[in-house]
């Protein structure tokens, strides 16, 4: 009571949090009012563009002096665009930016921004908004008003942009004193507009590759060999579209009787992540190419995340394992070959565009070995892996669509953006510590 007392006879400052306004020194009580416009949303590359309503609440105060800086605030009363019926958005995954107009005593453009904070938000939902705060340092005595203008919506490292399809009206207006007067106010306007379309998404980023290749190996009393790092350009099938990259692959093996049991990595550095992932959501995997005396794939897996990954911390890829059993007697080449990720309900799979040899190693024959056996491994040659051993003609797997299939929905190579509906998780594989 003695505070909203002091502030209209003194023109002390009144924070108001939540609807999130704080106001300068002078300035009287806020106003707040509703404006509707029509509104062109462009999201990331691969998801069709949408035209529909914002409709957005602008707290201001309703008076103030020359000098005084005004906070104000943007509320999201309805975003213009739901949630793509693709994936479901974590909490705490989507944060809003945009711009908002001042005009008429002065001109200026507000950075508006709110936090990273949202409800978990399912495919299809309707997109719950943290509401957006800026500040002005009011310069000329007169009229100034604020018009919403464009914005952006980053949900999981990717943005949707929003722009108005035409002009749209004045939410609020400040009038503003020259130094201690007290200034009448004139809050709102009411809605009603439509943008001009803008905004272009943004897509992620595709290194080039140049590779190096080869071997190692060996037979002998040789038990442990380390494969060479290759670079393989993929060309990944994503929920909303097509991407390339480069990765960086080693293939190592330890011999085990007749068999080998591999262990493939990656080895750059990953981004941190977005955005919060739930433990058991993220399981990459491979089918490695052999070639040489042998012929088909061998299917290598990492395991699920253990642990759920908090939005800022690093993302580290495990590696992955499966067991060669040779299905030829000679000298077999063994290279990186189809990913797959599984991770939130969706699925990506990134075939290489050329392959290269990592490893080199002298085979003997097993019984069931993989250029001997009968089942699928995909590609334009056949064959299949099962557990940890491959049979068929050889060729690149084409997209391990069972319960192999995990390169999906994270990019587990280099540089990779893979779109998660309105979201990215952009990685960098690393090689795992240990």
């Amino acid at each position: 009571m003695s505070i909203r007392r002091r502030g209209t006879a003194a023109g002390a400052a009144l924070a108001l949090s939540g609807a999130g306004v704080l106001l300068g020194l002078a300035a009287t009580p806020a106003q707040a009012a509703e404006v509707a416009f029509a509104t062109h949303c462009v999201p990331p590359a691969g998801i069709s563009p949408v035209d529909g309503t914002t409709k957005v609440e602008i707290t201001a105060p309703a008076t103030a002096k020359v000098g005084d800086t005004v906070d104000v605030v943007w509320k999201f009363v309805q975003a213009a665009s739901k949630n793509p019926d693709i994936i479901d958005l974590p909490a705490n995954s989507v944060q809003p930016s945009g711009v908002l107009k001042a005009a008429g005593a002065q001109s200026a453009d507000i950075a508006m921004q709110g936090p990273r904070q949202n409800p978990a938000i399912p495919k299809g939902g309707a997109m719950v908004l943290s509401d957006m705060k800026g500040s002005l340092k009011l310069t000329a005595a007169g009229e100034v008003t604020l018009t919403p203008d464009a914005y952006t919506v980053n949900a999981m490292s990717t943005d949707t942009k929003c722009t108005p399809k035409e002009t749209v009206q004045k939410a609020a207006t400040i009038k503003v004193t020259g130094g201690g007067g007290t200034p009448t106010t004139t809050p709102t306007q009411t809605p009603t507009a439509t943008p001009t379309r803008s905004g272009t998404p943004t897509g992620s980023a595709t290194p080039t590759a140049t590779p190096t290749a080869t071997s190692s190996g060996g037979s002998g009393g040789q038990s442990d060999f380390t494969g060479k790092e290759v670079q393989i350009p993929y060309a990944c099938k994503t929920p909303i579209g097509d991407k390339n990259a480069t990765s960086p692959v080693q293939i190592n093996a330890r011999k085990n009787s007749g068999n080998f049991d591999l262990t493939v990595q990656f080895k750059k550095s990953v981004m941190n992540s977005p955005a919060d992932i739930p433990a058991n959501s993220v399981k990459p995997s491979m089918e490695v190419a052999l070639g040489g005396a042998d012929k088909g794939t061998v299917h290598v897996e990492g395991p699920m995340n253990a642990k759920p990954i908090k939005s800022g911390d690093p993302i580290a890829i495990p590696d992955l394992t499966g067991t060669y059993k040779p299905g030829a007697s000679g000298s077999s080449t063994l290279s990186p070959g189809v990913l797959t990720v599984k991770a939130l309900g969706t699925t990506t799979v990134c075939t290489p565009t050329r392959t290269q040899v990592s490893l080199t190693l002298d085979t003997s024959q097993q019984p069931g070995g993989a250029s001997g056996g009968t089942s699928t491994s995909g590609g334009s040659t056949g064959g299949t892996s099962t557990g940890g051993s491959s049979t068929g003609a050889g060729g690149l797997a084409q997209t391990g669509a069972d319960d192999h299939g995990a390169l999906k929905a994270l990019g587990l190579v280099a540089g990779t953006a893979i779109l998660l509906g309105g979201a990215v998780f952009t990685f960098m594989p690393r090689r795992r510590t240990r």
